[in-house]
């Protein structure tokens, strides 16, 4: 077991910045996602600590051991590609036994593991095929299981379900997660899907072309967020955002004539001030007209079975706003609902900068 830490870890290639300095502690057994959207860096972060890409600038530790000048096999980590990699000419035993072979162990030790990790992933009765001859999960499973049996410190993941299908991605995500609580090892996991981010990691690493967004669990990302990207990165189906002026004393925000959200804390200073108002859909609810409400023009109605995306025009600018309601909900087009929304769920950003007000 080991943690890692990231001391002003940089990338450059020529002189293009690739990733802008990354300070980041790994807690020993700790289970982290690094998320973000395609060519934004988590993937050339991921192969620096494997030792797969030389850094530019900083350091990487793990276990307490400064690696930056050390190679892959010398780091005591096993990584997960989403091609598998696996040797298509070798039987799943022999792929999950080669590692250990090509170090030196002998041979009822690796049988001893091949079989104890085979049975932990359920592939137990496909040791004798050929890659070619599973299925995509059940070759995501070899792939896993050839890294499990090096029992290293460290587990590097890098989009290991994208290669599968929706059901089969759910299906393997439980089944990653279940194992590393299983074995505590230490794991980092890139993914650029923010669902797979939130129900694995313990924290989570929002990145933006190469400079870190915000760190922290998913829940307090999805609460908290401190960037407008991250409110609209974090959560699905994304966050609203509305452009509006704050009201007297910054006691409210208003959209148009017809349209205004009270809020909640102290906003006096950015009275009049135009900023970006963030709504998540399952935060508004159909309201009481009787009571103080905003209204939505439906346009269009999704059915999911559990939930119902309602979306439409919203106040006289007829700017775009989705709603998420729960159970099979039917509305037609150009109705008009009243919508309600507490206060303390009301997000609001820097226009110009991004950041949490």
């Amino acid at each position: 077991m080991a943690d890692i830490e990231l001391s002003n870890v940089k990338k450059s290639y020529g002189a293009t910045d690739v990733i802008h300095g990354i300070d980041w502690h790994i807690a020993d057994g700790e289970f982290v996602v690094i998320v973000g959207p395609s060519g934004c860096g988590k993937s050339t972060l991921l192969r620096m600590i494997a030792g797969l890409e030389r850094i530019t600038q900083g350091d990487i530790a793990i276990g307490g051991q400064v690696v930056n000048k050390l190679e892959p096999a010398d780091r005591d980590i096993a990584m997960v590609f989403q091609n598998y990699a696996l040797y298509p000419h070798m039987t799943v035993y022999k792929n999950m036994a080669y590692s250990l072979k090509i170090r030196g162990v002998g041979k009822q030790e690796i049988d001893r593991r091949v079989k104890q990790v085979a049975e932990i992933l359920e592939i137990g009765d496909y040791l004798r095929r050929a890659p070619r001859q599973l299925s995509g999960g059940q070759r995501q499973r070899v792939a896993m299981g050839r890294a499990i049996v090096r029992e290293p410190s460290v587990f590097l993941f890098d989009e290991p379900l994208s290669n599968l299908d929706a059901k089969l991605r759910v299906q393997m995500r439980l089944e990653i997660k279940r194992l590393q609580e299983r074995l505590g090892i230490t794991s980092v996991y890139v993914t650029h899907d923010q669902v797979e981010a939130m129900t694995l990691g313990h924290r989570l690493m929002v990145l933006n072309n190469g400079h870190v967004e915000q760190l922290g669990t998913p829940i307090d990302l999805y609460e908290n967020p401190a960037t407008q990207f991250v409110a609209g990165f974090i959560g699905s189906p994304s966050m609203n955002f509305l452009d509006a002026t704050m009201g007297e004393r910054g006691q409210s925000v208003n959209f148009a004539a017809d349209a205004s959200l009270g809020l909640s804390g102290d906003y006096s200073d950015h009275e009049g001030k135009t900023v970006t108002v963030g709504l998540r859909p399952e935060h508004l609810e159909i309201a009481d007209p009787s009571q103080p409400h905003t209204s939505l023009n439906v346009q269009v109605v999704e059915h999911l079975g559990a939930d119902t995306l309602v979306h439409g025009a919203f106040s006289q600018d007829a700017l775009e706003l989705t709603v998420r309601l729960k159970g099979v909900q039917s509305f037609s087009r150009n109705e008009v609902i009243p919508l309600s929304i507490s206060p303390q769920n009301v997000h609001l950003f820097d226009k110009t900068t991004g950041q949490r007000l």
